[in-house]
């Protein structure tokens, strides 16, 4: 039977060559798109799979509330005692906490010095709950030791050039801080289907001593920077341990001096392991994550597109069916029952299915590299070899299979014989519609992802060139440390006296991060000292902050380094936390007493709002002051048209000052513009499969204008005997088309309007979905269809009219 139905495609592929590689190239096409997209959405949905108790393991997040109990700021870390203290206390519950800290260090190794991002301490029971395979070493004993260190096979090849490295040094640098480490262990790579991919694994120990020793670190309650995981016991509910977490807070955490307890401004949260990477995007994470929302978005472009190249599919057949009328006819008087018919046709679109498929693997093979990049995901041909790969490959192939045969075959075996050899059989008015109805899904289809795409990138270039409220351009920002911040003034003069830095100043966070850090606050209400129930952040500044980012005041001043009561009283706020107090506008806050944490002064002065984080973010209320410390970053104002010079300049300092350390900066502008990175893959995901839709569409379109055109050669060259002009003709024949492309068109807007609608709700400042964005869409699509359509009734109209009446 397959041999027949080979026999037959051939036969048919020499007869109608064109008909037949449309067909199999837009059938190619879409399953080479939809198996790069199934391997994404695949590898996406894998996270965490290869732990073994992963179904156990849980994260352990933290949330602030306000007086209404609404949350204003929720980390994916906790503070160092909760892991400790839920396993003592549900010791029934839980059979393990385990709490790890990442810290960007510098690692020396003989005069070699590396910046490495994934470094983290880790209490000693970390492989009890994650399967992190460890080659050599002992996983028990490995972090017992105060200097223990477990490193991958990558790291140790990097530092050591082989992996049987136990009992090798490091040196570590965090800050001004140095130790040594011994490696005790070398553990597998981690796969990169993992929200926690650690390079290194070192003792707890070096941390506990930076918190002052064991007892102060389980005392310290406000330092969130541990990622804290708990492995339940078997048919232990999460949410059933969640309900006894207030009681849990109040226990430990003591209550405010107004008698405040702990559980009504902060509360604790559980999340499966499987599910932070699609389903947790909180104020802090260990590495940013993705979204459910796009693994659903690219599902649903990969089920597009194999709806487009089937869509293809049954209209070229049923367009074509008169080309076979005549066989069918036969086989009917020959004894062929319907069955027979559908099977023999279901057949021949398995196999030019199969033939599409040969050909999507070679583009996926093609392809696959690039889209692995762009994707920074590990993507490759080997996966397809997979069984359960192998398995959805089969099944899609049914699939298109079916769906693309499925009306073809109907429709074909119900041709009556009687009416196909006496030569008086005409396609009915329904199946007309049935395909006009195709062609209208596809261009929809089509419609909608020029529309996505459109709004991705108007929204990027909203985002990129919005007015921020600062200078964000020619700002550098350096890593500050303990020899610059105690000689700050000597070297700042020494610093712009060289002609392309106009200014410096440093602080404990700068804008194009986040802000994470805040403290308690009280405010002069009414006359009297106000406790306040909103959420302050606050940045550590030196007097020349708000100077070098050029951020302007609504009312008061800027601190003044003549006033040694700036650096001990006086507070700077934005223009929303002013607003969040109460008061009526920013001249009324000057003066007003303020109390931050342990520090009480008074307000100076308000800035004008600025966007300190991304636009996925409402500017916070913000509060600003001169510590003693607690200066992370500094940042130097430079000439644009310098800034190769500069940059010399400042490495040659950076290496005079600080030789055992790498130079490494960012700009602003640049960190702006990562935080946007999602949103740049999505435009160009939606973009690329766009234009794949919009090919598979001409292609169709174009199989159909040629058999249309066709159909009409005889038509044209009598109207062309009767005097009709090119234009006249080619309205004739493409206006139907177009009235298909109309109606894609009409069905589209609102469904676009309102899926681009729900995704700019992620934005807090985003543009709004413009009509001209579907004009652009539709006369885009209006413009390709023209153009494939004119493409055949121009050829056809071109044709001798002699000639056109010798066509059967």
């Amino acid at each position: 039977m397959l041999s027949n139905y080979l026999k037959i495609f051939l036969r048919n592929l020499k007869k109608n060559p064109a008909y037949i590689l449309i067909n199999i190239l837009g059938l190619a096409v879409g399953m080479a798109a939809s198996l790069l997209i199934l391997m994404f959405v695949h590898h996406e949905l894998s996270y965490e799979d290869f732990h073994e108790k992963k179904d156990r393991i849980y994260r352990v997040s933290r949330a602030f509330m306000n007086q209404e109990g609404e949350v204003n700021l929720h980390l994916g870390h906790a503070a160092p005692p909760f892991g400790p203290l839920l396993k003592s206390d549900f010791s029934k519950e839980i059979e393990e906490s385990v709490r790890l800290m990442n810290i960007n260090i510098l690692i020396k190794n003989g005069s070699d010095v590396f910046e490495e991002e994934r470094f983290f301490f880790a209490d000693p029971e970390v492989f009890n709950v994650f399967s992190w395979e460890v080659l050599k070493g002992n996983p028990q004993t490995a972090l017992s030791s105060p200097d223990g260190l477990v490193l991958t096979e990558e790291m140790a090849r990097k530092y050591f050039g082989q992996t049987d490295v136990l009992g090798k040094s490091l040196e570590v640098m965090v800050g001004s801080v140095r130790f040594d480490v011994q490696v005790t262990g070398v553990m597998k790579n981690i796969p990169d289907n993992s929200h926690l991919q650690p390079d290194f694994l070192a003792s707890m120990e070096p941390v506990i001593n930076f918190y002052g020793g064991y007892e102060s670190m389980m005392r310290n309650y406000g330092s969130n920077n541990f990622s804290t995981y708990l492995l339940l016991n078997d048919g232990i509910k999460p949410g059933e341990l969640e309900k006894q977490i207030p009681s849990f807070l109040d226990r430990h955490i003591s209550e405010s001096s107004s008698g405040v307890k702990a559980s009504t401004w902060t509360k604790l949260q559980f999340w499966p392991l499987s599910s932070i990477h699609l389903h947790s995007n909180l104020d802090s994470e260990v590495q940013p994550n993705s979204s459910i929302e796009y693994v659903y978005i690219y599902s649903a472009i990969a089920i597009f597109i194999l709806l487009i190249a089937c869509v293809n599919f049954m209209n070229l057949a049923t367009a074509r069916s008169a080309k076979r009328a005549m066989e069918v006819g036969l086989r009917k008087v020959m004894g062929a029952d319907k069955s027979v018919l559908i099977r023999q046709f279901m057949g021949e679109t398995i196999m030019m299915t199969l033939f599409g498929l040969l050909i999507a693997l070679l583009l996926v093979f093609l392809t696959i590299p690039s889209f692995s990049d762009f994707t920074n995901k590990d993507l490759n041909m080997e996966m397809l070899a997979q069984g359960r790969y192998i398995i959805m490959i089969l099944g899609m192939v049914l699939l298109v299979g079916l769906v693309a045969g499925s009306y073809p075959s109907l429709f074909l075996s119900g041709f009556q014989p009687v009416k196909v050899l006496k030569g008086t059989y005409k396609i009915g008015s329904i199946h007309e519609k049935f395909r006009s109805m195709l062609v209208v899904g596809q261009f929809a289809i089509s419609i909608m992802l020029i529309v996505a795409v459109l709004v991705v990138l108007n929204q990027l270039d909203y985002m990129k060139n919005k007015d921020l409220g600062f200078d964000k351009e020619s700002l550098v920002i350096l890593p500050s440390y303990t020899e610059l911040t105690d000689n700050y003034e000597i070297l700042r003069e020494r610093y712009l006296s060289h002609p392309g830095i106009t200014e410096m100043a440093l602080g404990s966070r700068v804008p194009s991060g986040r802000l994470l850090d805040s403290q308690g606050a009280q405010a002069e209400v009414r006359g009297e000292l106000t406790s306040l129930d909103v959420r302050i952040s606050d940045v550590h500044v030196s007097h020349t902050f708000f100077k070098t980012f050029g951020i302007e005041f609504a009312s008061g001043r800027d601190f003044d380094y003549r006033l040694a009561s700036d650096s001990l009283q006086a507070f700077i706020l934005n223009e929303s936390a002013v607003r969040a107090i109460g008061w009526a506008n920013p001249e009324e806050a000057i003066d007003k007493q303020f109390t931050y944490g342990n520090r009480r002064g008074y307000v100076v002065g308000v800035t004008k709002d600025f966007h300190f984080e991304s636009l996925h973010q409402p500017i916070s209320p913000m509060v600003f002051l001169i510590p003693d410390e607690r200066f992370n970053s500094v940042a130097f104002k430079i000439k644009e048209d310098q800034k190769e010079e500069v940059l010399a300049y400042l490495k040659e300092e950076w290496q005079a000052l600080r030789p055992d350390f790498p130079f490494n900066y960012y700009t602003v502008e640049d960190r702006f513009a990562q935080q946007y990175e999602a949103e740049e893959k999505v435009g160009a995901v939606f973009g690329f499969f766009a234009g794949l839709a919009i090919l598979i569409s001409i292609l169709g379109l174009f199989g159909l204008s040629a058999y249309a055109t066709e159909q009409r050669v005889k038509e044209i060259g009598i109207r062309k005997v009767m005097g009709a002009s090119v234009g006249s003709i080619l309205l004739l024949l493409g206006k139907d088309f177009l009235k298909l492309v109309l109606f894609g068109f009409l069905i589209a807007v609102p469904i676009a309007w309102f899926g681009m609608s729900k995704w700019l709700e992620n934005f807090a400042y985003s543009i709004s979905v413009s009509w001209l964005i579907f004009i652009l869409a539709g006369l885009s699509a209006m413009l390709v269809a023209a153009l494939t359509v004119s493409s055949q009734t121009i050829r056809a109209a071109l044709i001798n009219p002699v000639d056109s009446m010798k066509v059967e």
